[in-house]
């Protein structure tokens, strides 16, 4: 009877699944995606799709309301009208599990019926889900379907996953999905401690460009893809990290004292006048606080003074400063090997004006991505050479074009350091047995009635270790607030600034990285509420 039924099923398959060339065979198999260290991201499993022929069902509602409690995401009452139609077959489910096959099999229904399926599985649920992706099917017959990329790296190196030469040469990721679960963990539990809307991190390797681990939040489960669009911002499939273009604020500020420095315009301890407002018509440049008549540009790092940039900026000048950035590589998307990163250009200003350079200079009027600022820090951090972004393993990796000398860069992973030390970062970026450098920024997000000052993007670009930098953390919180004090606070040096300092000193063991024994006695000065501590509250699960 069965036999019989599959002869039917496969005269009737024009009506209802892809015609395919009877010569052309359809692979269902797939090459596996696989970490840095070898760890399984991606693979392929057995698994069946379900079918029905409607005429043979014995009880068609019966069937009906029992396979809806087997698989609730069914749509019960179009099922029953392809049951109760004049349809000849039906396929009812794509992917079914063991335990499922074995609960239709428990129906008794004749008309019910199993053929093999190859699906696409990623053991690790929701870790690293922006990056791979996730699959779904394409061409297909009655006895196989090809698993094809649906989106990020799946969809990326889907010719080269669906090769069938490739079959045990699985595609080697430069992630360590050890390091990518520490990241994604005391992410998502910062972000639910501050309320934040959204979140996302990048590490990145300053020498080879190589990305160890990138999150997004919220996120999904690969396996189970959600629908929709990856453009909306609020669905979860929407990559921050890649695809999301922020103005980073005061982050930028250590590229105009770093280009300074190289133009020979000025050292660390030139002395910069401060006095503000800087007046554009309109237009304020200001300072939040008071802080003196002069600088100099190590301080005005330090202390993140809008007006001391900003007199910086004046000094390299429109066209350089432009140039500047266009060899960072701020100016276009970046390199990652992911397909949404043609949806991550950066927001660029209509006219480059020296208004417009100024207030680049402190991070707004042009809007990146998290990835293009990792990169631009990593060029800081590792003397100067421009990286190329990466998502792949490789055994070597050639440096870039040398955008800035050694000295200079040196000079600015030093101030950077200050700023953990001294600055905006002081109180919570600095982090036992590990030298921390890094950069705050906080700014308000621009809504259709101007820049929502309640409403703000915190982001701190990270370099560690930072006597001998060997990797670049950059974190953005969307929308946080810090509610441990008396008031509500959303700086990032109270947002951003501690949750990347509980990630560093989680990850720095994992990423090899010995201790400094003096800096162990260092400690957070974390404030306490009556049921929380600080540092305890990254163990939400």
């Amino acid at each position: 009877m069965h036999q019989m039924a599959v002869k039917i099923c496969l005269s009737m398959l024009f009506f209802s699944i892809t015609s395919v060339n009877a010569s052309e065979q359809i692979n269902g198999q797939r090459a596996d995606i696989v970490d840095r260290n070898g760890v399984v991201l991606a693979t392929n499993v057995n698994t069946a799709a379900l079918y029905a022929h409607p005429q043979e069902l014995i009880d068609p509602k019966g069937t009906v309301e029992k396979l809806v409690q087997i698989f609730p995401d069914l749509n019960a009452k179009r099922l029953l009208s392809n049951f109760t139609g004049h349809r000849k077959f039906n396929w009812v489910k794509k992917k079914v599990s063991p335990k499922q096959k074995q609960a239709v099999l428990d129906i008794g229904e004749a008309g019910l019926g199993f053929v093999p399926r190859e699906m696409r599985l990623y053991p690790n649920g929701h870790l690293a889900a922006h990056i791979l992706g996730g699959a779904r099917f394409g061409r297909e017959d009655f006895l196989a379907a090809e698993v094809i990329g649906a989106a990020g790296i799946e969809i990326t190196f889907d010719d080269y996953l669906r090769d069938v030469d490739n079959t045990d040469a699985p595609l080697k990721l430069s992630l360590d999905i050890n390091v990518q679960a520490e990241v994604e963990r005391l992410l998502a539990g910062g972000m639910q401690v501050m309320n934040a809307k959204g979140a996302a991190a990048v590490l990145m390797d300053v020498h080879t460009g190589e990305v160890i681990a990138l999150a997004s939040l919220p996120n999904f489960d690969p396996n189970e893809r959600p629908v929709g669009s990856g453009l909306d911002p609020d669905n979860p499939i929407f990559n921050r990290a890649v695809q999301g273009v922020y103005e980073l604020g005061s982050t930028f500020k250590i590229f105009a004292a770093a280009q300074a420095m190289e133009l020979e315009a000025v050292s660390p301890e030139t002395m910069v006048g401060i006095q503000g407002p800087i007046r554009f018509g309109r237009f304020r440049i200001s300072d939040s606080f008071y802080l003196g008549e002069e600088l100099s540009v190590s301080d005005i790092i330090v202390q993140s003074s809008n007006v001391g940039t900003a007199r910086i900026a004046q000094m390299i000048g429109v066209d350089l400063q432009q140039q500047f950035f266009r060899d960072l590589g701020m100016l276009e998307e970046t390199s990652l090997e992911l397909a949404e990163t043609s949806r991550g250009k950066p927001m660029l200003p209509k006219k480059w004006t020296e208004l417009t350079s100024m207030t680049i200079s402190y991070g707004h009027g042009l809007a990146v991505s998290p990835t293009h600022l990792a990169a631009g820090y990593a060029v800081l951090a590792n003397g100067g050479y421009k990286v190329k972004p990466t998502l792949l393993r490789k055994e070597q990796h050639n440096l870039g074009p040398r955008l800035l000398s050694e000295g200079v860069a040196k000079a600015s992973v030093a101030m950077l350091r200050k700023v953990v030390t001294e600055g905006t970062a002081k109180r919570y970026g600095d982090v036992p047995g590990y030298e921390v450098a890094g950069k705050t920024g906080t700014s308000e997000k621009f809504t259709k009635d101007g820049y929502d000052r309640d409403r703000v993007l915190a982001s701190y670009a990270s370099v560690f270790p930072a006597n001998d930098p060997k990797y670049v953390l950059v974190v953005i919180m969307d929308e946080a607030v810090n509610a441990f004090g008396i008031k509500p606070r959303r700086t990032a040096s109270m947002t951003a600034v501690p949750i990347a300092a509980a990630i560093i000193s989680h990850i720095a063991p994992l990423l090899g990285l010995e201790p400094n024994e003096k800096l162990k006695d260092k400690k957070w000065d974390c404030p306490k509420t009556d049921s929380i501590n600080w540092l305890e509250c990254f163990k939400v699960k």
